[in-house]
């Protein structure tokens, strides 16, 4: 659907991104911003830079692309549920379950598991991520939230933007931390000599903030918790790795001698708070530590 857009004075002067999202309420700026990026924003027939500053007057075309029927296919795979309501679901992902679809992982996912509970998710992600807010690697169990319509995914994805939702995790990592709490402040891109995987870039990275508390300490390990500022991909494991105290069971990022425990790391995420779309009402949600990770620490003990 294309439709022009007039700048006036309200928006004189914003850069194109906000400019929009101000014309178009019911749209977020995160999108936009990727209307802009994928080139189906344009002025005098020539797509912007979201640098852009826009004037009174001017006149903008935008290119909103037609929410495409789903074809991935609900599968019967149980789910664990925290909290649903019209706006959002709110699920324990287990560990070793994939988010959504992916090469190598064309079924069997949280996706395929979320379809077939619910009949109503957002679109916004296109087809292999309806609903899809935000994801967790694999190998991380714990909270996923996941939004039933459009309206509630642009006010959850704003959260994300600007810090509001709050992760907490739990992590079991290699090493004994000496300071009881600590702040990771260390840009992550990726690594120049394999992209599947994330480092620390100093010079092209993206801003990534990690902080950390001490819950408890053992001989050879520590069980902290962590909580998000930003959320690239793998920061936790990427930022407790480059200071020396790798997530234990971390395939990618840990040391992978004297393992613990071999099926991935042992990263929880204990808690989420959002705002919730309708009722603006804070609402924090919780999940236990998994029964493997709990008898790990156990035995540390």
């Amino acid at each position: 659907m294309e439709k022009i857009y007039k700048i006036n004075e309200e928006q004189n002067g914003l850069r194109i991104d906000k400019a929009l999202s101000m014309l178009i309420e019911d749209k977020s700026r995160t999108y936009l911003l990727s209307l802009i990026n994928d080139e189906k924003v344009l002025m005098n027939g020539k797509p912007v830079k979201a640098s852009l500053k826009v004037k009174t007057g001017d006149e903008i075309e935008v290119s909103i692309p037609e929410v495409k029927p789903l074809e991935v296919k609900a599968q019967d795979i149980p789910l664990d549920v925290i909290y649903e309501d019209d706006d959002i679901i709110i699920i324990n992902k287990p560990q070793g379950i994939v988010v959504h679809p992916s090469v190598g992982h064309d079924d069997g996912t949280i996706v395929n598991a979320v379809l077939h509970h619910s009949d109503s998710l957002s679109g916004i992600n296109g087809v292999l991520r309806p609903g899809i807010v935000h994801r967790i690697d694999k190998d991380t169990s714990g909270l996923l939230c996941i939004a039933k319509n459009d309206n509630a995914h642009h006010f959850l994805s704003e959260q994300l933007k600007d810090h509001t939702m709050q992760r907490e995790y739990y992590a079991l990592v290699k090493g004994v931390i000496k300071e009881n709490n600590g702040v990771i402040n260390l840009p992550i891109g990726r690594d120049k000599n394999d992209r599947q995987k994330m480092g620390v870039d100093r010079e092209n990275g993206k801003e990534a903030i990690t902080y950390f508390h001490v819950e408890q300490r053992f001989n050879n390990h520590t069980l902290i918790t962590c909580k998000l500022k930003t959320g690239r991909t793998h920061q936790i494991r990427v930022h407790l790795s480059y200071i020396g105290y790798p997530v234990e069971g971390d395939p990618i990022y840990g040391k992978k001698k004297n393992m613990l425990y071999d099926k991935g790391q042992l990263l929880h995420a204990y808690k989420l708070t959002l705002i919730h779309p309708t009722t603006k009402k804070e609402m924090t949600f919780e999940a236990p530590l998994p029964d493997y990770f709990k008898e790990i620490i156990d035995n540390l003990k």
